[in-house]
């Protein structure tokens, strides 16, 4: 959970910044990779993604300007569509969070889908959300030939270019 507002903002930025490398990184043609024959694919997690800026902000009573995916359903067929919304929507979120909330107001709880949060949770939340879909992602990639980029580190791609055999 976080406690200040600084360091929020600076996680906020290596990790928004790690998703776009893996949404500038995506292919048109890379959208249609499904998780199992049927289920959902590549494009509907970076959607899915984009539009919890504002779906998760507006839970936190936060006005943040974005789709939701009640707004906007419809998949944009384009990934770098949705890496610019994405872009856009990101940083309305973090600066919805520093209009509203202070550092003081962290450990204030708020109503968040049926439950109460504390609202450095919800910042906590914010970030884990966009890992754990980062990586499902980037399996897919992957599966869809598409290269990795590396996040916390060299991926394997990158290693190999710099001539480092990859790991077994």
């Amino acid at each position: 959970m976080f406690r200040s507002l600084d360091d929020f903002s600076a996680a906020w930025s290596q990790e928004t910044t790690s998703t776009l490398k893996v949404l500038h990184s995506l292919t048109d043609a890379s959208m249609a990779q499904p998780i199992v024959p049927g289920g959902r694919t590549l494009g509907f997690l970076a959607w899915h993604l984009t539009c919890s800026f504002a779906e998760m902000g507006g839970q936190a009573a936060l006005g943040v300007d974005g789709p939701t995916e009640k707004t906007q359903p419809a998949i944009p067929a384009r990934a770098a569509d949705i890496a610019a919304q994405y872009e856009a929507s990101a940083a309305s979120f973090l600066a919805a969070v520093k209009e509203a909330w202070t550092d003081a107001q962290l450990g204030d709880l708020i109503p968040m889908y049926g439950e109460q949060w504390p609202k450095g949770l919800v910042l906590s939340i914010m970030i884990g959300h966009q890992a754990h879909h980062r990586g499902q992602m980037t399996v897919l990639m992957r599966q869809a030939g598409v290269p990795v980029p590396g996040m916390y580190g060299p991926s394997r791609e990158e290693w190999e270019a710099m001539g480092v055999p990859p790991l077994p």
